[in-house]
């Protein structure tokens, strides 16, 4: 896991969450919004992944957190992913994908570990696939969206590339334009215009690109594809359009 990870963490339990909590008081929830990159999406070294486990016992494989299952009458049982320390074969090992499903239920001596090439609707073809649909498995959550739920708040992952629903892209462009239309390519000048930069910005314009942001989240919501999407979210911004009633109907018929 890389040291950004555990920053942008230490960042959000020591710094950023209770700023939140104190600015607006308790029965409050934060909504934050994490690109999808590769360190936002870690997951804790213990986590419940089936990349990071073997077929059988042992060997060299993460030492999962406890999951869980339901057995036939709907009960929540709990499930140990390490042998206990007085195992006769495996003491205080990994337990491995064929222990974990025979003590669920769903071993079938006819399972690979995994398939090269899982069937999409697939969910019972070797061992990787039954595992990764379990609901334990299923509910992993990445090391930045635990702890936000951790402390009651609320995490949404963004798409990949779609850098249009996270209105801090077009912030930072903004901070961005400011300083290289005041640059004189030295350290030091840009330390200087750096809270200059962040400053500049008006709260009204950050609402805006928010509005801008929703309208792109429902126009994807409604099933546009990106074209269509830009057309619509265009045909509200556009300040050719004098009503707020409707849109073109060139405009409309895009959309069909």
């Amino acid at each position: 896991m890389c040291d950004m990870v555990l920053i942008l963490c230490w960042q959000l339990i020591d710094k950023i969450i209770p700023a939140f909590e104190q600015l607006h008081g308790p029965g409050y929830q934060a909504l934050f919004l994490v690109d999808n990159s590769q360190g936002h999406c870690a997951y804790p070294v213990d986590a419940l992944l089936t990349s990071r486990m073997n077929l059988r016992p042992g060997g060299k494989q993460a030492r999962l957190r406890d999951g869980w299952f339901l057995d036939l009458s709907g009960q929540k049982i709990v499930q140990k992913m390490i042998f206990p320390l007085d195992h006769p074969d495996f003491p205080d090992q990994p337990k491995g994908m064929k222990q974990v499903l025979t003590e669920r239920g769903l071993w079938d001596n006819k399972l690979k570990m995994e398939c090269k090439a899982c069937p999409d609707e697939a969910n019972a073809c070797c061992a990787r696939r039954i595992l990764d649909c379990q609901p334990d498995f299923k509910a992993q959550r990445s090391l930045v969206q635990e702890v936000i739920e951790a402390a009651g708040h609320i995490c949404l992952i963004l798409p990949k590339f779609h850098c249009e629903l996270n209105y801090i892209e077009y912030f930072w462009g903004t901070v961005k334009r400011y300083l290289r239309s005041n640059c004189d390519y030295t350290f030091a000048t840009l330390q200087q215009n750096m809270p200059l930069a962040l400053a500049s910005i008006d709260k009204l314009l950050i609402r805006k690109w928010q509005n801008r942001m929703m309208r792109w989240t429902e126009a994807y919501r409604d099933g546009l594809s990106v074209k269509n999407a830009q057309l619509r979210v265009q045909a509200f911004s556009s300040k050719k359009y004098t009503s707020h009633r409707r849109i073109p109907e060139q405009v409309a018929a895009s959309f069909d």
